[in-house]
Formats: structure tokens, C-alpha cells, sequence
């Protein structure tokens, strides 16, 4: 049983590596896109499924809370968490359109909306990705295996080279802490400075 844990550990982290070596310029690159949103009023949508519905809500309040450091709340939504609208739009127009139809009413030209599925190949994902483009959004998504239909819709892919769903979710949510970091220090103002994560 410890070999087995020790195992799976060893495989979280060689596969972070693997991914943080191969994305790390593009990582940069999207942190700057998104802080560049956020500084003209913009705002950032997140989406997914399952665990990665609990990934985007984990993001969406490192943004409007805080990361790192104390600094002003910046703008972020998941759009994983208002049942009566998830299910209201679910009844309505069916489930792929619960993300599709949130981003047509709350996103703007300029916004970031960033799509989360392992598979890639989430149809209300999809959805809300193809509503985000033509609203005007920077879409970004967060995916693995061959990054499926998503990697090929969003204007920026980031593929986790893993076929297994937990190995996947776990360099996600790696994935946004580091855009949470890089976001707060392009944003932060001269009084601002890094803190520690409370009580957390």
C-alpha cells in the first residue's frame, strides 16, 4: 500500500514537469493576456464538469479573494455554481447549453473564458467555447490526453500528456495556482505584497 502511494505521487510530479517544461513560455504568455483583461475591466469565466466543475470554482475564488497576496478582488465567475440557472437552462434548453448560455449573458468582448475538461470533448464545454468566441472572448483550455475537440476550438490549448483523469485534474489545478501567481504580481500595486493562504 505505500509503494502505491508513493507511486502515485511520483507519477503527479513527473508529469507536472513534463508539462510545465513543455508550456512554461505559454503559461507566461496567458497570464499576461488575462492580467491585461482584468486591468481594462474584463473579467474571467470558468467552466467544466465533475471535478473540473470544482476546479473552476476553486480558481474563480482565488481570483476574487486572493492568491498570494493581499490586493484588490479581480473579477472572476464560475459558471458551475447557480443551480437555479444550471438547471433552469438545463430544463429549458438541455445540458449542453448551461455554460453557452451563462457566458452569452455575462460575457463581454475582451473577457478570458477559460474551458476545463480532461476529455476535451464535454459538449457544454464545447458549447460554451464557441459562445465565448463569438462574443469576442480570449478562450482558453485546460485539457488532456489528445486535448479532443477543445484543444482544436480554443485559441489557447493546454494539454496534460496523461490519459488518466485524477493525473490530469491534479496538473490543472497546478496549472491555475501558477496563473493565479502570475496574474497577482503583473497586477500588483506598490502597497500590495505577498501573504500567506490565511486559514486555509
Amino acid at each position: 500500500m505505500r509503494a502505491g502511494v508513493v507511486r502515485m505521487f511520483q507519477e503527479s510530479a513527473a508529469l507536472k514537469l513534463r508539462f510545465v517544461e513543455a508550456n512554461a513560455d505559454r503559461v507566461v504568455a496567458v497570464a499576461q493576456r488575462m492580467a491585461d483583461s482584468l486591468r481594462r475591466g474584463g473579467k474571467l469565466l470558468f467552466f467544466g464538469n465533475g471535478g473540473s466543475a470544482a476546479d473552476a470554482q476553486h480558481l474563480a475564488a482565488e481570483f476574487v479573494n486572493r492568491f498570494l497576496r493581499h490586493r484588490g478582488a479581480l473579477a472572476a465567475v464560475a459558471l458551475t455554481t447557480d443551480t437555479s440557472a444550471l438547471t433552469s437552462i438545463s430544463n429549458d434548453l438541455g445540458f449542453d447549453q448551461i455554460f453557452a448560455r451563462q457566458v452569452e449573458a455575462l460575457g463581454r468582448p475582451g473577457d478570458v473564458a477559460v474551458a476545463i475538461s480532461t476529455s476535451g470533448s464535454s459538449p457544454n464545454v464545447l458549447r460554451a467555447v464557441e459562445a465565448a468566441a463569438r462574443l469576442g472572448c480570449l478562450t482558453v483550455a485546460l485539457t488532456g490526453g489528445t486535448g479532443g475537440a477543445l484543444a482544436a476550438t480554443a485559441d489557447e490549448a493546454f494539454i496534460v500528456p496523461s490519459s488518466e483523469t485524477p493525473r490530469i485534474q491534479e496538473t490543472h489545478i497546478t496549472l491555475g495556482h501558477a496563473l493565479c501567481m502570475l496574474v497577482e504580481d503583473l497586477l500588483a500595486a506598490p502597497t500590495e505584497r505577498p501573504g500567506t493562504s490565511g486559514t486555509r
